[in-house]
């Protein structure tokens, strides 16, 4: 794409409708005259009155907790320059739009129109009472140092300038991983820094903090080295890194360097320069929007090189998005009084850690690949890996407290991760929550699709999480080669291959036994139990072998499914087996059935299809609401379809006299009381629904793919209901996070069998 076409999108990204980025919402209830009392006067004066006892309920009655300033002066904005407060507004825009997505943060740009750093001061200090963090932003150097400083001592909330400290701690941790790579050692290896700007100087300060000798770190600027005697344009902040060198010029000091650090300008770096560096050099070349050096140039010149930009088209971006929000995340949910030194290290360790893990499905898909591993061209994780928020935030938070800056200590870690979760979306602590009750249970869940490349991978995460012991089927040495290449031990998983395990034959008679009265002879079902791994899996199951069965990774639903139908009995003998997907949005979850099973189910199918739905559902600690829907409400059309809704609710209500249902209903008053209350005051569903029945098959597909692609949702499932024994089928091409859940799921299912 042309430049000038990305700059007209980007214009019309910015303008077109609500202009700008952001927009401040009520999140409290404001629809009635009892509601603004509440909101203001006269209820607002009691909150007033107990924030003017005790400052620190403001914590509890405001926003101030979850509420961050992005200033700025706009004298340093990207690589711009100074243009200004007003013209660096996008940018703050944009930063706010980074905090709420990536970290749940409220923020309030601020721009300030002064180049005076002690009225910039005393202003970011008379408005702190406000916010409880403040971000300072494109701020040029020297300035934002006594800014930064100044204002953190005169005020008791979380001061935090990203330019210098966001790029300074995803760049450490790229270090940290680059010379675990190299085998270097940090106390040994020779820096040499181009940029003594606000990134220059946090990066080496927090390298020297990592365990860099400042005795073997050489800083440059645009005058040359920073050495011992220098006075031409010199400060106190570059004065903290003159060393002793007899080196002069960016070439000289480059000389037998095992680590290039630039945040300066194109082009400052030559191919020759990189040639005269140490073996296996490590290059972050972090000018933006263009280099020191080219990575093409940089691998051509230095194929032994590990090579870090700011660009997202190279390998190993450094992007401050991977750590600001998620810092300030931390800090503010201890209500830290500051972010010190131990707190930024936290987050760099961190960050290092997670570029070490498997990387989610979500992130490759986004990246166009189908793995990144740890190694050379993989040393930072990717800027939207999703579990940066889960790794970074409670270090930091930990580090504050270690520290004596935390004014309000976590407790419970494990309980503040799943409220992290809970950030990322409702679906993560819903699975959160199936997780936990999973992993207490021992269970063993089969993989029918065993040498499958996701189901290995899906496996690593299982075990990681601790949900269950996983069996795989398949060829030996197929999947043992795929356990080694995704760092799986072997002794953590089950392999079995039916073909070669006697226990085959019994299964085999197993089947025959169920179905020797409709057709299936012993041959066939001893060439069903050794060669269909569905099968063999399936009587694993019935037979109690394991608990679970997750299947359908490579195949069709009909072909995933077909074994488990055959060899398992449903809950209830005249009942019927339904798929259900649970549709989590963002203020609510539903179920939907029957997603994927029944074509058009008969009243008595519906109305067990119901009930063992709200079976399910109660796993989750959710008051089943069940809703029957029609085109027609409360025999408003005589037809055959609407018939078997009423007939269906009807039985329910026999069947399952204190489950919450009513129908048929339209799905527009189903959803809302207040015309239900007015047109059918005999409706007996208090509330919104949480469990939907369709009508069939084809209404009920249609309804969650719909929502799939329309709205903000997360759709898991299908998990299978009315069966005796706890066994699903995945849509073809799930990927690993769907596997996971479903695999969680199915224990959250299987426990249920089991009480």
């Amino acid at each position: 794409m042309e430049k000038k076409d990305i700059y007209q999108e980007s214009l019309e990204y910015h303008s077109s409708g609500r202009k700008g980025k952001m927009e401040v919402i009520v999140t409290k209830p404001f629809e009635t005259q009892k509601d603004l009392s509440l909101a203001y006067s006269p209820g607002v004066a009691r909150p007033c009155e107990e924030i003017a006892k005790d400052p620190d309920s403001a914590y509890e009655y405001t926003a101030k907790g979850n509420l961050v300033a992005v200033i700025s002066n706009g004298t340093a904005v990207l690589g711009l320059g100074d243009i200004g407060a007003l013209a660096g507004k996008p940018v703050m825009e944009g930063k706010g739009a980074l905090f709420k997505k990536f970290a749940d943060i409220d923020v309030f740009d601020i721009e300030l129109q002064s180049k005076d750093k002690d009225e910039i001061v005393r202003t970011c200090e008379l408005i702190s009472p406000t916010f409880g963090g403040i971000n300072l932003e494109d701020i040029g150097a020297p300035d934002c140092f006594y800014i930064e400083e100044t204002l953190q001592s005169k005020v008791d909330i979380p001061v935090f300038h990203d330019d210098q400290h966001g790029t300074a701690i995803i760049s450490a941790a790229a270090l940290l991983n680059a010379i675990e790579i190299t085998g270097k050692d940090i106390t040994k290896i020779k820096a040499v820094f181009n940029g003594a700007g606000a990134a220059g100087i946090a990066c080496a300060q927090l390298f020297v903090d990592l365990g860099l000798r400042k005795e073997n770190l050489v800083v440059c600027d645009s005058k040359g080295t920073i050495y011992k005697g220098r006075t031409q344009s010199m400060n106190p902040y570059k004065e903290r890194f003159a060393v002793e060198t007899d080196a002069r010029t960016l070439e000289e000091a480059m000389v037998g360097a095992d680590l290039f650090c630039g945040v300066s300008v194109a082009g400052a770096v030559t191919k020759e320069m990189l040639k005269s560096m140490a073996p296996d050099p490590i290059v972050f070349a972090m000018a933006n929007p263009d280099p020191e050096i080219t990575y093409p140039d940089a691998v051509e010149t230095r194929p032994d090189c590990i090579m870090a930009t700011g660009r997202s088209d190279y390998p190993n971006q450094v992007n401050n998005v991977l750590c600001f929000p998620f810092l300030f995340r931390g800090a503010l949910d201890v209500r830290a009084t500051e972010i010190n030194a131990e707190m930024k290290i936290a987050a760099v360790k961190a960050i290092a850690e997670l570029a070490k893990e498997e990387v989610p499905d979500s992130v490759l898909k986004a990246y166009g690949v189908e793995r990144f591993e740890y190694g050379k061209e993989y040393i930072i994780p990717k800027p939207f890996d999703p579990r940066a928020l889960l790794y970074i935030a409670p270090r930091v938070a930990k580090a504050a407290m270690e520290t004596g800056v935390a004014r309000k200590p976590i407790k419970d870690f494990d309980a503040y991760r799943e409220n992290l979760e809970s950030t990322l979306g409702r679906s993560k602590a819903i699975m959160r929550y199936a997780f936990n009750q999973v992993k207490k249970c021992n269970f063993k869940v089969v993989y029918p699709e065993g040498e499958n490349d996701a189901i290995v991978r899906a496996t690593a995460r299982v075990l990681d999480e601790g949900i269950m012991h996983p069996v795989l089927l398949g060829k030996e040495q197929n999947i043992a080669a795929q356990l080694d290449k995704y760092g799986v031990e072997r002794d953590k998983v089950t392999i079995i291959d039916p073909q070669q395990d006697p226990k085959s034959l019994d299964y085999a008679q197993l089947i025959y036994k169920k179905r020797q009265r409709k057709g299936m002879t012993l041959t066939r079902a001893k060439e069903l139990a050794q060669k269909d791994n569905g099968y063999y899996a399936a009587m694993m199951l019935e037979t109690g072998d394991v608990q679970c069965l997750v299947s359908g990774e490579d195949m069709s639903y009909p072909d995933g499914i077909r074994p488990i139908l055959t060899c398992i009995k449903n809950e209830d003998p005249h009942g019927a087996v339904a798929g259900v997907y649970m549709m989590v949005f963002k203020g609510r979850t539903l179920f939907f059935a029957d997603t994927t099973v029944n074509i058009n189910p008969s009243a008595e199918q519906l109305a067990k299809i119901a009930i063992s739905v709200s079976k399910f559902v109660k796993e989750f600690a959710i008051t089943p609401k069940v809703a029957m829907l029609s085109f027609s409400n409360f025999g408003s059309a005589q037809a055959p379809e609407s018939q078997k809704i009423a007939t269906a609710t009807a039985l329910v209500k026999e069947w399952a006299p204190d489950l919450e249902v009513e129908g048929e209903m339209q799905g527009n008053i189903a959803f809302n009381e207040p015309l239900r209350k007015e047109l059918f005051p005999f409706c007996e569903l208090k509330g919104d629904p949480n469990i939907l029945i369709f009508p069939d098959l084809g209404s009920a597909n249609i309804a969650y793919k719909l929502l799939m692609r329309t709205a903000e949702v997360d759709a898991i499932g299908p998990i299978l209901v009315g069966l005796d024994k706890s066994a699903h089928v995945l849509e073809r091409g799930s990927g690993v996070e769907a596997i996971v859940n479903l695999t969680a799921l199915a224990g959250l299912k299987a426990i249920q069998h089991n009480s």
